[in-house]
């Protein structure tokens, strides 16, 4: 029988991704957490967490917060059942999602739950192409991702797509590709891309010269924000997706660099395979909105 109390302080020390934090959390010490974490290895006979920074869950360990969490789930949805006042707080769901469904369409698709006090939101944010680690890892109860194969435990439903075009100021493009782009000067532009793990940029252009010569000249800005603001000032060119750039395209601030031609980021919701109503309830109203908003 696991003892949730030893339980709780793992699945806590991942979240929080350390263990003083997890023991302001919990209100204990932090050798208080860490001898739970290490009584439940113990008692189980396997290593859980490796004492990384931040501390990550082994394979026996992922499973373990997962765990955790879908009990926690499932009780919240028994708790509502039975009428139980507790049931009136919202319950919190940890989400992957990448930044640019953030910063666009994702809160005004599940805004009403929020309104209506039914949920907490814990936002887990990453590229696309790696919200499905977080699922992996049982840190979240779903993820927004590009993956379209289901994980195992979990169901996948399609959101719709999000496009996403290579952009530049008009005098960025007279300076570095005023013969198109060529093999060379995508060798020597400055670049604008999210973060080391965003393969985007390079899969496009790549396609569009036909080159697979990596490129180095990159500012890393992880923000859609200020992604935008160093392209619309001229630092750089990058995807931008549709719903940053058309008043931008409209007035020529920017121009697209590839004669229309764009990338489609097909988008997928990946949750755990839970008869819970709730889930159930956030997953329908993701799933209908997103196709409304992204369409």
């Amino acid at each position: 029988m696991i003892d949730y109390k030893l339980l709780l302080a793992l699945a806590t020390v991942v979240e929080q991704g350390g263990f003083e934090k997890a023991a302001q959390v919990l209100c204990l010490t932090q050798s208080a957490v860490s001898q739970r974490v290490r009584l439940l290895e113990d008692r189980l006979g396997k290593i859980l967490l490796s004492r990384t920074a931040p501390p990550r869950p082994t394979a026996a360990g992922a499973q373990l917060v997962k765990h955790f969490h879908q009990v926690k789930l499932l009780e919240g949805d028994l708790e509502s059942t039975l009428g139980d006042p507790a049931s009136d707080a919202p319950t919190r769901l940890a989400i992957g999602i990448n930044a640019d469904s953030l910063a666009s369409w994702f809160l005004p698709a599940i805004g009403e739950m929020c309104a209506q006090g039914e949920v907490l939101l814990d936002l887990w944010v990453d590229d696309q192409e790696q919200t499905h680690h977080f699922l992996k890892a049982g840190t979240v109860v779903g993820c927004i991702s590009d993956h379209a194969a289901s994980i195992q435990g979990c169901r996948v439903q399609s959101l719709g797509e999000m496009r996403y075009r290579l952009l530049a100021t008009p005098a960025f493009k007279t300076r570095w590709f005023a013969d198109g782009l060529t093999g060379e000067s995508v060798q020597q532009a400055p670049a604008v891309i999210f973060n080391r793990k965003d393969m985007l940029h390079h899969r496009f252009v790549q396609r569009v010269v036909g080159t697979k010569d990596p490129f180095s000249v990159i500012h890393y800005v992880p923000s859609p924000e200020q992604f935008l603001e160093m392209i619309r000032r001229g630092y750089g060119y990058g995807m931008v997706p549709d719903w940053q750039s058309r008043d931008l395209l409209q007035s020529d601030v920017l121009v697209d660099l590839c004669a229309e031609r764009f990338e489609a980021v097909a988008l997928y919701w990946h949750c755990w395979n839970l008869s819970s109503p709730l889930l159930q309830k956030f997953s329908a109203m993701l799933t209908v909105n997103a196709a409304r908003l992204l369409a």
